[in-house]
């Protein structure tokens, strides 16, 4: 596979700054250089991924059509450049309109609008084809003739879900469909796959090197004692985010440190009852309710006894882009609250 760096003279500096919050020397346990964490070669030692998942892609460059790319239900060709795009997982939206491409259809997910806010938010000059865009179904059970009658040439998935084999089966007679990894953790190398489907890989790459320079050179000016909290309440569920999800890959990119209670590197999210919220306690606790009623968790008898919240660190946050979406404008609405709340 064609793994292209996007890296020039400036790649020194970067690997040199997100080693530093890493924890990382400059050379590997066995005195191995360290190397370009956006490129073919080993990455530095982070829980989320940001590569292409091994074995997936394309060799064609960008822009190069047909092309065949290989994911996680097989291998696809895309005879053409992409004009009539349906996004099915969670955050191939995003992904698509950073890359500008806005889609003819979305699924939606649990409790979530197809279109989420913060995409017109940050996008206000496609409003319109942002507000066109038709809802084929949730994302759990997309509507396989809704979808159809669009005459996408390109679908995405992604390979979680109970029936994931039936629906790529279907969707593929409808068009050429790709499916991801899914799961927060692996927003990356997910959209770069998603991104090479589109003939536009160099593209995602750069944007993703430039995102975690910026977020590496921001970790510098944070306190090291500061600790971030990532919580969601969604209905009875109460939940505290670990490393592996997608805030945590952010405060992950940023080198900022986590509560003791959010430091797994496996699971997403840790469930705790009312009785255990201490344990989203931290220096800054950014928190985030369905349907954005923060009374549901603010008035939970432990809330106010939380250090964060007798500071004012405790910030309530959009649901969408920090927990149900993730993409890489989710991924930019995640390290600028970060910003103006550490930096301040």
């Amino acid at each position: 596979m064609n793994q292209r760096a996007v890296f020039g003279a400036g790649t020194a500096v970067l690997v040199s700054l997100l080693l530093a919050f890493s924890g990382c020397s400059a050379a590997g346990s066995e005195g191995e250089p360290s190397v370009d964490p956006v490129s073919s070669a080993p990455a530095t030692e982070k829980v989320a991924p940001n590569t292409m998942a091994e074995g997936k892609g394309s060799d064609a460059a960008d822009g190069e059509f047909p092309r065949t790319v290989v994911h996680f239900a097989g291998e696809t060709e895309i005879p053409a450049q992409p004009q009539r795009v349906v996004v099915i997982a969670t955050g191939q939206l995003d992904v698509s309109v950073t890359l500008g491409v806005v889609p003819v259809g979305a699924a939606a997910g649990d409790g979530a609008e197809a279109v989420p806010s913060y995409l017109p938010e940050s996008f206000p000059e496609l409003a319109e084809e942002l507000a066109a865009i038709s809802p084929v179904g949730q994302r759990t059970e997309p509507n396989i003739e809704a979808i159809g009658a669009l005459e996408p040439d390109l679908i995405l998935m992604n390979s979680r879900g109970d029936n994931k084999e039936q629906t790529y089966e279907a969707l593929s007679q409808i068009a050429p469909t790709i499916s991801t990894e899914g799961a927060g953790i692996n927003w990356k190398p997910d959209m770069l796959l998603v991104a090479d489907a589109l003939g536009k890989r160099e593209q995602a790459e750069t944007w993703l090197s430039d995102f975690e320079t910026e977020a590496a050179t921001f970790g510098q000016t944070v306190d090291p004692a500061t600790t971030v909290s990532f919580t969601r309440l969604n209905g009875d569920r109460l939940r505290i985010f670990q490393i592996a999800s997608f805030p945590g890959s952010i405060a992950e990119d940023v080198g900022v440190a986590r509560p003791e209670s959010q430091r797994d590197t496996e699971e997403t999210s840790v469930d705790i009852s009312p009785e255990e919220l201490d344990l989203a306690d931290a220096s800054w606790i950014f928190y985030g309710v369905r349907g954005g009623d923060a009374a549901e968790l603010t008035d939970m008898p432990l809330w106010p006894t939380l250090v964060a919240v007798e500071e004012q660190h405790a910030i309530q946050v959009d649901d969408d882009p920090f927990f149900l979406n993730a993409g890489t404008t989710a991924a930019r609405v995640v390290l600028n609250r970060l910003k103006t709340s550490l930096g301040s």
